[in-house]
């Protein structure tokens, strides 16, 4: 018994303390969720990321330490970078360990084979680094990628080879799931800004340098000097030093690398920064924020003092993911409750493997869902799953230079290329940007300064092997002669001339040499444009300069320039002088329906005029074929003198005024056709339809070796029907021998030739429709060649300018400005559609007249069609028609005749009474 009242303070405080840490015990218990972790912890970044998953949970649990009943237990596994390894640690964690979920695995290939695992067993995987978009594709549940897909990286990089106009770019990938699984998404953005992929170059995991210079060999062959890699920093450093020592970092080279080489640059040695001066990349670019600056001066601090032999160690986005991945999950396990914890085992049989004993997670659906809802504010920026991807943020663009990079721009998916991202702060509007402006001055491979065109000439270390026809005929367009004393081809002729002249426009110097190829019958202009589709495979030709067609079929394998020719192919044909002498050559001015038109208007003018004037002029009266005979001779007699028959009506006279203007005009015009027709030598043509040359079976020439043989043989002529011609002479002379003496009827060649042809037999030859459409001449080069669009753009300088007047008077002369001989022939007949508008007007007014006419008519009339002595409409029309027949006797120009005849009665009364006294 205790009687000491210090003591009984002491034993109460003592009981009270006790009490109080046993409360304190009950309230903090705290609940343990396994979780795995799968790093390759050989390499010295990856420890970097075990010790931000360390310290995320530390800094986690201190801030909400009183408040979360869960707390994260790590089991670490080394996958030793193997996929097998991985995936050993994988089985082991979810088997052995029951892990709720696993944080990793590093690389794509790993996780691919993982996410199988976890869907099986449903355990989420969380993966930080694996960006691979085919990963993405699997569809599953249980897979999240909390970095940046790769897909959508590929955008910002085919912003930057529009904003430079680069028309190919070649990727260039590591040959497993990361590298490849890039490629289509890439392919896809080159092809939406125009860019062109020739080739993909694929370099195994394991090459050795080698291998790897043999690649870089084969590249350094081509065209195209725009190269995009995607790979792992080991094989990308590499890589980049045998590129540097074999010369592919010099200038007009490019080289763009992906965020897995950019986001670690800094855990590359000196060397190999140093081989990659020059290069461009893009990276998924994290705001400097006081949280992320604090938080790396606390890593740096606490990473050096676990591992002591670590010189330095900075941070990049994937250091910031794994910290921020691991907030997200310790946020998740505890949204997701504590319950069903336990794994479900399976029942399966004694002689299962590994990958079939383990069991389900009951706590994988809660964990799922309480994933997907994550949502805070994290190192990296707004941390947050979209069907189980990382929402994609702004990327960096980088020019590597000096000893690491320096950022030159930014692409967001909502404005593309800009200077700066705190512009879009202030700005109103959403301009998406491919300008090159938006991005600060760039330091090129070889430290040049001047933008690179993107690929070079010549391919193969060789000049530019062109092909050109070597003919007999035609030498104004193309000639090749041989040198015997040195062995060589002399090439010249208009095309050449052309071609030189383009060349000297181009910003560029493009050394060539010319290739002689020989052109018959048998070896075709065909034969010669495929030997540059073949020169992909065979070193043939690299393009072809000719008096070549653009043709569709030849498109297939080619691209073509823009035409520096006129286009289309037309029939030619002798003509013969058709000066009109036969008797009926009076009536080819005219047109049969202008005959007819006249003869009806004649015919109407009299019926109108006679019904304007028969009632009240005494020279419309009379019997009625009288009346009909002198209607008619007035009307006819307009057109050649003045008519007898006065016209007293105003009505006739206005319409008399409209028909003698027609009238003139028609006989003027009349007058004139008759005359070229008389006095002008018509040459027409001696063919004119192409069908009468088939059904004739009459022989029709081409051109030796063009494309026209194959289109008159779609055309349906038969093939013994046709002869060759490979110069004017033989053209000249097929014609003048004739069908049936061996030679011609009609032949068929292009603008361009018919044009100098006819130059130099203008009296003899003349051209026929129908005339079928081609696109010209066309300079020949590979398919998807960036040479077409500079040499097009260089022929219209040379076609819109002097230059090309200057070559056309020098090979063709004045003769090839003369005007084609078939429009010089005389006019056509004249038709109605000449004099439309005239007769139009005449016709108007006349029936205009005659309406007044009728009107005025009934209304004097009135009386009779009222009048009650009628009891039918048949006796009233008989009425009406006897008095429109019969003469106004109320007209004042009657008056005037009835009282003219008065006079002459009583004047002749007078006279003849002294007669009648006479005896």
């Amino acid at each position: 018994m205790i009687n000491n009242p210090s003591e009984t303070f002491l034993m109460f405080v003592f009981f009270a303390f006790l009490s109080m840490k046993m409360l304190a015990a009950q309230n903090n218990t705290t609940i343990p969720v396994n979780v795995g972790v799968i790093l390759n912890l050989d390499v010295g970044f990856h420890k970097v990321w075990l010790s931000c998953i360390n310290m995320s949970l530390t800094d986690f649990y201190a801030v909400h330490g009183g408040q979360y009943k869960t707390r994260l237990v790590l089991t670490t596994r080394n996958s030793k970078q193997d996929v097998v390894g991985a995936a050993a640690a994988g089985l082991d964690l979810i088997k052995n360990v029951e892990v709720k979920a696993i944080l990793g695995p590093p690389t794509s290939m790993q996780a691919d084979f993982l996410i199988d695992m976890g869907v099986k067993a449903r355990v989420p995987i969380i993966s930080f680094s694996a960006s691979s978009p085919s990963l993405s594709s699997l569809r599953n549940r249980y897979f999240f990628q909390a970095t940046q897909n790769d897909a959508t990286q590929v955008k910002a990089i085919s912003s930057i080879v529009k904003a430079f106009g680069w028309r190919e770019a070649v990727p260039v990938y590591v040959d497993n799931e990361f590298g490849a699984g890039i490629v289509p998404f890439l392919i896809d953005a080159l092809q939406a800004v125009d860019a062109r992929v020739p080739y993909r170059s694929a370099i195994f995991p394991t090459a050795t340098d080698n291998e790897i210079g043999e690649e870089l060999y084969k590249l350094m062959a081509m065209q195209t000097r725009v190269f995009l890699v995607h790979m792992s920093t080991t094989l990308g450093s590499r890589l980049f030093l045998i590129a540097e020592k074999i010369g592919m970092m010099s200038p007009g080279y490019v080289w763009i690398i992906t965020d897995g080489l950019a986001d670690f640059l800094s855990f590359m040695n000196s060397s190999v920064i140093d081989s990659m001066q020059g290069v461009l990349g893009v990276r998924p670019y994290v705001p400097k924020t006081k949280e992320v600056m604090s938080f790396k001066t606390q890593f740096k601090r606490t990473f050096i003092r676990n591992n002591p032999d670590t010189v330095d160690a900075d941070l990049n986005v994937y250091d910031l993911w794994a910290y921020d991945a691991t907030t997200a999950l310790a946020m998740a396990i505890e949204k997701a409750g504590t319950s069903n914890l336990s794994f479900q085992k399976l029942n399966v049989s004694s002689n299962s493997t590994d990958l079939e004993k383990f069991g389900v997670s009951r706590f994988g659906p809660n964990l799922f869902q309480a994933l997907s809802e994550t949502n805070f504010k994290g190192l990296s920026g707004n941390f947050s799953f979209v069907n189980g991807q990382l929402k994609p943020s702004p990327y960096q663009i980088i020019n590597v230079n000096g000893d690491g990079a320096r950022g030159i721009g930014f692409w967001t998916e909502e404005n593309g290329l800009i200077r700066k991202l705190n512009t879009l702060i202030n700005s109103t509007t959403s301009i998406y940007s491919t300008s090159n402006s938006s991005l600060a001055p760039i330091i090129w491979p070889g430290e040049a300064t001047s933008i690179p065109k993107g690929w070079e000439i010549p391919t193969k270390g060789q000049r530019l092997r062109i092909g050109v026809p070597a003919k007999n005929g035609f030498t104004e367009f193309l000639k090749v002669t041989k040198d015997a004393s040195t062995n060589s081809s002399n090439v010249e002729g208009y095309c050449i001339d052309v071609f030189e002249a383009v060349v000297k426009l181009l910003p560029y110097a493009l050394p060539f040499d010319y290739f002689p190829h020989e052109i018959s019958d048998d070896k075709t202009y065909d034969d010669l444009i495929y030997q540059v589709y073949l020169g992909c495979y065979q070193q043939n030709y690299d393009a072809v300069v000719a008096d070549s067609t653009i043709r569709l079929n030849r498109s297939y394998y080619v691209d073509f320039t823009l035409p520096y020719t006129e286009s289309g192919v037309s029939m030619i044909v002798p003509v013969k002088d058709d000066k009109n002498k036969n008797v009926w050559v009076f009536l080819k001015p005219w047109t049969w329906d202008l005959w007819v038109a006249c003869f009806c208007f004649f015919v109407f003018i009299g019926f109108v005029v006679w019904v304007l004037e028969h009632r009240i002029n005494e020279e419309f009266r009379g019997p009625a074929v009288y009346q009909v005979g002198t209607s008619f001779w007035f009307s006819f007699s307009i057109m050649v003198f003045a008519h007898r028959e006065r016209v007293v009506s105003n009505l006739a006279r206005i319409v008399i005024v409209i028909w003698c203007f027609v009238v003139l005009i028609l006989t003027q015009s009349y007058t004139a056709s008759l005359t070229s027709l008389l006095t002008v030598q018509k040459l027409q043509p001696t063919v004119t339809d192409v069908n009468e040359l088939i059904k004739s079976g009459a022989y029709v020439g081409y051109h030796e070796g063009s494309f026209t043989k194959g289109l008159l043989k779609l055309l349906g002529f038969d093939e013994s029907k046709l002869r060759p011609f490979s110069t004017f002479e033989e053209w000249d002379d097929l014609f003048t021998k004739g069908s049936g003496n061996g030679g011609i009827t009609a032949a068929f060649d292009e603008v361009s030739y018919i044009k100098l042809f006819l130059a130099r037999h203008s009296s003899k030859y003349t051209t026929v429709e129908p005339k079928f459409k081609t696109d010209g001449f066309g300079f020949v080069f590979p398919k998807g060649s960036p040479l077409v669009s500079d040499v097009s753009r260089a022929i219209l300088g040379v076609t819109e300018g002097e230059t090309m007047k200057k070559i056309e008077e020098k090979w063709f002369g004045k003769e090839a400005s003369c005007p084609d001989p078939s429009t010089s022939f005389s006019s056509n007949s004249l038709g109605v559609e000449s004099f439309w508008g005239l007769f139009l007007i005449t016709g108007g007014v006349s029936l205009l007249a005659l309406l007044v006419f009728l009107v005025l008519f009934i209304y004097e009339q009135w009386d009779v069609i009222t009048s009650p002595d009628f009891r039918s409409l048949r006796q009233r029309a008989v009425a009406l028609f006897g008095n429109f027949y019969n003469r106004d006797l109320s007209s004042h120009f009657m008056l005037g005749n009835q009282v003219n005849d008065q006079k002459f009665q009583v004047n002749a009364a007078v006279v003849c009474e002294p007669r009648q006294c006479i005896p």
